[in-house]
């Protein structure tokens, strides 16, 4: 039997926490552990009732965030991820509307996907298994926004340097990576090269292969 993906999810509208606990109760695959209105408030709560029990810290990361991309508090997006990152959880946004800019800021902090809360709950259950599975969570928002991104952060790859990247970060080798490109070993690091320049003139350093297959996640690379 899988294990059960235990949910937490961040959020100061209260019909929609409660909405949340109804829909995700009727999941057998998740479990909900606790719903608060900052991220403050989370990373405060003992998960005590987890079959593995509360860190020295009395806090359990729950393995997925719904975070709420503005709360009231006046929390940045960016600092709420990143706190939750650092906690050992993995999050998806949910928000009311699809803001280009604030989604593809949402993935540069570290987001693993995106929804408007106007998804249906299949939607939203397919998004936290692909998440707790560490993939990223894809939706049409997310790819409206990133086919659209031309910020000087997010640099433009040729076709062939896009396909290699993809490949080599997906886990291939260089030399399987460059044998399906139809092109030489040498050809093909050259192109990885490339790519780790303009993501170095970007101001965002890749070095390695897991930088790369990190790259390919917040920009969506792999999304269609």
């Amino acid at each position: 039997m899988a294990p059960v993906i235990t949910v937490a999810v961040v959020d100061d509208d209260r019909m929609l926490l409660d909405g949340m606990r109804a829909w995700l109760g009727a999941v057998p695959e998740l479990r909900l552990v606790a719903t608060a209105a900052t991220v403050g408030e989370l990373l405060g709560t003992a998960v005590a009732e987890l079959p593995y029990g509360p860190g020295p810290s009395g806090y359990v990361p729950p393995d997925v965030v719904l975070l709420d991309l503005v709360l009231r508090d006046g929390s940045a997006p960016a600092d709420n991820i990143r706190r939750l990152l650092r906690s050992g959880s993995r999050v998806l946004m949910i928000s009311t509307v699809p803001d280009r800019s604030r989604i593809i800021e949402a993935l540069r902090a570290g987001a693993d996907g995106y929804l408007t809360k106007d998804n249906d709950l299949p939607t939203l259950v397919a998004a936290v298994l692909d998440i707790a599975a560490g993939r990223s969570a894809h939706s049409a928002e997310l790819a409206f926004a990133c086919a659209h991104d031309t910020s000087p952060a997010r640099p433009r790859l040729s076709p062939r340097e896009r396909q290699v990247l993809l490949d080599y970060a997906s886990g291939m080798t260089l030399k399987a990576a460059a044998r399906r490109a139809g092109i030489t070993i040498h050809t093909a690091k050259d192109y990885l090269d490339r790519v780790k320049a303009k993501y170095q003139q970007a101001g965002r350093p890749t070095y390695t292969k897991l930088d790369l297959a990190r790259r390919v996640r917040e920009d969506s690379l792999d999304g269609g």
